[in-house]
C-alpha cells in the first residue's frame, strides 16, 4: 500500500502539475481537478475534505482494458476494494463492468450494497475466519483464493455442512522480489501470504479430492506499487510453469489470478508502462487457455483523488513549518511508510510565487504527523489551500479519529459537478455508539 522512500530529486510545482491532466491551473479559479476549482469545493464542503474524480477512474480503468485489448487478452478486472471502498466509488466500477477483489466480510458486503454480484468476486486474505467463509459461501462468492492447507480444510468442512460447492484456487508464493516498500511486498518466502511453491501440486491434488470444494486454478499477489513489469516477469513464468505442471499430472486448471499491485507515479514519474505489462501478460501467461483474473485498485482509483487542505498556520522554529488542518489521522501514509505525495498551492498567484523550504505537518500531537519534510512551498498565509495529491488509494480507508478528531467529508467530482459522498463527521458522533456503564 505504498511506495518506497523517495531519494531523488523532488520534482518543481510545475512538474507535478504538468505531469497529473485531469489538474489545471486557472489565474482566476486557481487549481483545478476535472474542471470543478478546488477553492470552490472548500468554501462549500469546508476542509479537511477527500476529492475524487469519477472521470479520471473511468479513464483510467479504460486504459487498463485498453492495454490488455491490444495485445488481444480477455482479463476480467476486479477492484480490489481495500484500496477504497466508498460506495459510491464501487457503484462507479459496478457500472463499467468490473467484479471485486474483498478481503474481509465487510467489504464484501459494502461490495454487494453497492450492487455487485457476490459471483463476480474473489475473496482473498491470510486469516478468513470461520464466520466470514459462512457468510461469503451464503451469498455465493464466486471464488476463495486459498492462503494454506489449514484454510483449506476449514472451507471443506463448513462448505460439506452448509451443502454447499466452494470455488477456489490456490494461492501460491512465487517468492519474488517485487522491488517495492518491505512493508507491501507480498511475494516473498519470507511474506505471510500464500503456499510455497513446492507444496501446491500435493495440496492441488487433495484439493481436487476434498467434499464441498473444486478447485479452479492458482492466484498470485507479489505486492503492491510496483513500477517495473520485470517482477510481474518472474512471477507469471513460475506460475505459467506450475500450470503446466499441474496439467501434466492430471489436474484442471482453467483460472489464474493475477494479482494487482500496479504502481503508480507519485512525483512526476508515469508509473508502470501498460502496454510493457500487457505484454508481459501475453508472452508468460497468454497460451495458457485460461482465465484470466486480475485486482487492481491504486492504479485506478490512487491518482483520481486528493486531500483538501488549509493552513492553520506558519510556525518559525529554526525551521518553517506549515501546519494544516489535516493530520495524519486523515492520510496515514506518510508517517507509516515514509510515502511521498505532491502538495500543491490552490491559489493561482502562490503556485508561481518565490519558494523555500518547509516542513508540512497537521496538528496531531505526534511527532510522526507529518506529510512532507524540506518541501519547496511558497509562504502560505492562515486559510490558504493546498491539495495533498494522489490521495485517492489507502487514504480514507486507513483514516481514524484519533485525538478525537471528526473524520473528514468526501465529494465526487462527476460531468463538471460535484457532490456529498460523506458528510463530515460531527463531534458528538465521535461517541455516539459509546456506553456508559454507571449513569
Amino acid at each position: 500500500m505504498a511506495d518506497a522512500v523517495f531519494t531523488g530529486q523532488e520534482p518543481e510545482l510545475m512538474d507535478l502539475l504538468a505531469a497529473r491532466p485531469a489538474f489545471t491551473m486557472h489565474a482566476q479559479d486557481g487549481l483545478c481537478f476535472e474542471g470543478v476549482p478546488l477553492n470552490a469545493i472548500a468554501d462549500q464542503y469546508g476542509t479537511p475534505v477527500w476529492v475524487y474524480g469519477a472521470g479520471s477512474m473511468q479513464a483510467r480503468y479504460a486504459a487498463l482494458q485498453a492495454a490488455f485489448a491490444a495485445q488481444a487478452l480477455d482479463v476480467h478486472i476486479h477492484y480490489a476494494v481495500k484500496a477504497n471502498d466508498h460506495l459510491a466509488i464501487l457503484d462507479i466500477f459496478r457500472r463499467v463492468g468490473a467484479g471485486a477483489d474483498v478481503v474481509s466480510l465487510g467489504e464484501l458486503l459494502r461490495a454487494r450494497r453497492a450492487g455487485i454480484a457476490a459471483e463476480n468476486m474473489v475473496y482473498s486474505g491470510v486469516g478468513k475466519a470461520e464466520t466470514e467463509i459462512e457468510a461469503a459461501l451464503a451469498q455465493g462468492i464466486g471464488q476463495f483464493n486459498i492462503e494454506s492447507a489449514e484454510e483449506l480444510d476449514m472451507i471443506s468442512a463448513i462448505a460439506t455442512r452448509m451443502r454447499i460447492t466452494a470455488t477456489v484456487a490456490l494461492r501460491m508464493n512465487p517468492d519474488v522480489d517485487a522491488g517495492t516498500h518491505a512493508k507491501i511486498t507480498t511475494g516473498l518466502a519470507e511474506n505471510k501470504f500464500g503456499i510455497a511453491a513446492a507444496d501446491i501440486p500435493g495440496l492441488y491434488a487433495r484439493a481436487a479430492t476434498l467434499p464441498g470444494i473444486t478447485v479452479r486454478g492458482l492466484a498470485l499477489h507479489i505486492g503492491s506499487q510496483i513500477l517495473s513489469p520485470e517482477p510481474y516477469a518472474l512471477a507469471y513464468a513460475k506460475a505459467a510453469d506450475m500450470v503446466r505442471s499441474l496439467r501434466a499430472q492430471g489436474q484442471e486448471v482453467t483460472v489464474l489470478d493475477l494479482g494487482g499491485g500496479i504502481g503508480i507515479g507519485y512525483h512526476d514519474e508515469p508509473g508502470m508502462n501498460l502496454a510493457a505489462f500487457a505484454a508481459v501478460v501475453k508472452r508468460e501467461v497468454g497460451g495458457l487457455g485460461v482465465k484470466l483474473l486480475m485486482e487492481p485498485g491504486r492504479y485506478i482509483v490512487g491518482p483520481a483523488g486528493l486531500l483538501l487542505a488549509s493552513v492553520v498556520l506558519q510556525k518559525q522554529a529554526g525551521k518553517r513549518f506549515v501546519v494544516l488542518d489535516a493530520a495524519m489521522n486523515e492520510l496515514m501514509r506518510p508517517a507509516m511508510y515514509e510515502a511521498w505525495h505532491g502538495i500543491l498551492p490552490v491559489d493561482a498567484v502562490l503556485f508561481h510565487g518565490p519558494a523555500r523550504p518547509a516542513d508540512v505537518v497537521g496538528p496531531v500531537c505526534e511527532s510522526a504527523d507529518c506529510f512532507a519534510k524540506n518541501r519547496m512551498l511558497p509562504d502560505l498565509a492562515t486559510g490558504t489551500r493546498v491539495a495533498l495529491l494522489d490521495a485517492g488509494a489507502y487514504g480514507a480507508v486507513m483514516s481514524s479519529s484519533y485525538n478525537a478528531r471528526p473524520r473528514a467529508a468526501a465529494v465526487l467530482l462527476a460531468d463538471g459537478q460535484s457532490r456529498l459522498i460523506t458528510p463530515r463527521q460531527r463531534p458528538e458522533d465521535l461517541w455516539a455508539d459509546e456506553i456508559l456503564p454507571y449513569p
